[in-house]
């Protein structure tokens, strides 16, 4: 909040607030700010001290004035966001405030650290990942001949042997079978995903995409230049007869699926919606790429594709940064035996290798069953968190449109979740705005919420306080 008779004045405060949102994306370039009325409203100060805060943006060049029409964020601060190749909303009025970017919850992982638990963030609070067996394992790992030899030398191109072996037991546990050899690790699940496209993907291929998704993938689908196909994710699975047109009119090379613990909205495939896509795979000739980044929160019994398919359309992709040691960027991807060396050569190109000692202590954390007792423990923590979280905002006028399961949830607040987003802002609390989760970025009242981050009732009585005066407004 502004501090009224603090060292820099309610001027200098406001536009420094701006400007902080416009240099992490939280305000889009090409977004227009409040108008000096709304600001005065929602900020409790005068109109004058909003006029002299613009006044200091538009001389530090963050924003620019256009007649009649209010204050607008300069295209120029930061380079303008990719845009999907969905088709626009129809009008071309501005709205009030810019979409949160895609990236931005990203950055507020780094930024936000000191201000505790977001109820947007996609991560788990650190103090849930702390682990006593983590040192233990690095400790086994970094004797001396092993530190020179790990130090003095790159990698195993595909990775560690060791892990690449657990993980093979790993995926046999959910009844997917992959050899060591089909398996590659990678720098997070991130950049299995990215390798995936740019080995398979050509800039213009169709590539289809649930929605709604997680905004990130869209945003790196569109820089590498690939046309997006939006399919409606339901309860039981993707819309098979819109994927079924994709593939009659536009030939899609490849299908991207959160098939277990959908983000955002909760929902695991049927064994029927698994058949049929496979099948459309088969004979329309695209690949799958199956992201399993919750795997470690779901049943072992949950229906995979890739554990149907027998990886042969289907390439597998996961990674450990959502239940251990986000800092140790480990992820990896299994696939079909004839694209192992293809999906390797696009490795060595980016980085080379990955880091082995960190995959070494991973290995040892797997065999020794550290990882999977370290999990169970957290599922029963989250399963406790969601309880609470669902009560608290039910009680707060929020209705889940998703069965509440996994790390988030998927609720209908009833009002625009972008401008309610940038309202909760000014009170330290970061959201993830139903908007971020679609490739057209449309309007939408609903929000993801992280049950590990949301189970304490102080956000929700300032969420309720700011969704009801916004919804007053009209």
């Amino acid at each position: 909040m502004l501090t009224p008779g603090a060292a820099r004045t309610l001027a200098e405060q406001l536009a420094g607030r701006y400007a902080q949102r416009i240099h992490d994306r939280l305000l889009a370039p090409g977004s227009r700010l409040p108008s000096v009325r709304q600001c005065a409203a929602q900020q409790g100060v005068s109109p004058s001290t909003v006029v002299a805060a613009y006044d200091r943006l538009l001389a530090q060049g963050l924003v620019e004035a256009r007649r009649n029409r209010g204050f607008y964020v300069r295209e120029a601060v930061v380079a303008p966001r990719r845009r999907s190749p969905a088709p626009a909303a129809a009008g071309g009025v501005a709205p009030e405030l810019a979409p949160v970017d895609a990236t931005a919850l990203i950055r507020a992982m780094f930024h936000n650290r000191a201000e505790g638990p977001q109820p947007g963030t996609g991560v788990f609070p650190p103090d849930w990942l702390e682990t006593p067996f983590l040192a233990t394992a690095v400790r086994r790992v970094t004797g001396p001949a092993a530190l020179r030899s790990a130090s003095l030398q790159y990698g195993e191109p595909a990775g560690d042997a060791s892990l690449r072996r657990a993980l093979a037991d790993k995926l046999a546990g959910l009844n997917i079978q992959a050899t060591p050899a089909q398996i590659i690790t990678t720098v997070g699940a991130s950049q299995a995903l990215d390798i995936v496209s740019r080995t398979l993907l050509r800039p213009g291929d169709p590539v289809m995409v649930e929605e709604p998704g997680w905004a990130v993938e869209f945003a790196r689908l569109a820089a590498l230049g690939m046309r997006i196909l939006p399919v409606p994710r339901g309860p039981e699975g993707p819309d098979l007869a819109v994927m079924a047109r994709y593939c009659e009119v536009h030939r899609p090379r490849l299908f991207v699926s959160v098939s277990v613990l959908h983000n955002p909205t909760g929902y695991s495939l049927t064994p029927g919606s698994a058949h049929r896509i496979l099948q459309l795979a088969a004979a329309h000739d695209f690949h799958i790429v199956e992201d399993d980044t919750y795997s470690h929160l779901a049943p072992e019994q949950a229906v995979r594709l890739c554990a149907l398919d027998e990886l042969q359309r289907t390439i597998y992709v996961s990674g450990f940064a959502k239940i251990l040691a986000p800092g140790w960027r480990v992820g990896y991807l299994a696939a079909p035996e004839a694209l192992v060396m293809r999906l390797l050569d696009t490795k060595l190109i980016s980085t080379l290798s990955t880091p082995p000692l960190l995959e070494q202590a991973l290995a040892w954390c797997i065999a020794q069953g550290q990882l999977r007792r370290h999990a169970e423990r957290v599922r029963v923590r989250l399963d406790a968190a969601r309880a609470r979280s669902v009560r608290l905002a039910e009680a707060h006028g929020c209705r889940f449109v998703a069965p509440p399961a996994g790390l988030f949830g998927w609720v209908d607040t009833g009002v625009d979740t972008e401008v309610l987003a940038q309202r909760l802002l000014d009170q330290g609390w970061l959201l993830a705005p139903g908007a971020l989760f679609h490739a057209g970025r449309q309007s939408s009242t609903l929000m993801r919420i992280n049950y590990a981050t949301t189970q304490e009732a102080a956000f929700w009585k300032v969420f309720a306080r700011a969704r009801d005066a916004l919804a007053a407004r009209g």
